[in-house]
């Protein structure tokens, strides 16, 4: 099976799928024959997710393009009310942000800045609302944990005990969202 190799500083082994690629990330001592028997190893989890990706893949590349007047709509729906939300979440937590920006992207869902500006994705508007209200909570809880910490997560769980069925719904439909986004935008 073909890998893309990556040795660097760490201290444990990774191997993940993107973009129908399999990448194996190991320490620098980390011999060749070592990362192959480490995805000898993990041979069922990679065709099994490269299968899904694949198959995820085909949807989005038949995924219906959203028109010009489709995507304002969704930049005003999104310009409406995901501003209250981040202050709604963001009063919970004791925080403040500097402004929210509205964008249509095709990889992310939204961000948040270090100088605590709330970016998202006006496809938000496309998906269920928990999962909106759930991408919103996770940016608000990087005001106070700048990072993907225990902490960060325990915070997220708080204000959005299910955020994680919310994620695993964006895993899975996520992509085909985002491709009705046309390139020539």
């Amino acid at each position: 099976m073909e890998y893309t190799l990556i040795r660097s500083r760490r201290k444990t082994t990774a191997v993940e799928i993107k973009d129908g690629r399999v990448i194996v990330r190991v320490p620098v001592r980390f011999t060749r024959a070592e990362a192959d028997a480490l995805v000898k190893k993990h041979e069922r989890w990679i065709a099994e997710k490269l299968s899904q990706q694949k198959r995820l893949m085909s949807a989005a590349e038949q995924a219906e393009k959203l028109s010009q007047n489709e995507l304002r709509e969704l930049y005003e729906r999104a310009a409406a009310c995901l501003p209250a939300l981040a202050e709604h979440y963001a009063g919970l937590l004791g925080e403040s942000f500097g402004r929210v920006t509205i964008r249509c992207q095709r990889t992310r869902w939204g961000s948040c800045s270090a100088k605590r500006n709330l970016n998202f994705n006006c496809l938000l508007m496309l998906t269920p609302e928990r999962v909106i209200d759930s991408v919103v909570a996770h940016e608000v809880c990087h005001l106070r944990e700048m990072n993907h910490s225990p902490r960060f997560y325990e915070l997220l769980s708080k204000l959005c005990p299910d955020h994680r069925e919310c994620d695993e719904w964006l895993k899975n439909n996520g992509r085909a969202l985002l491709a009705r986004v046309s390139r020539e935008r």
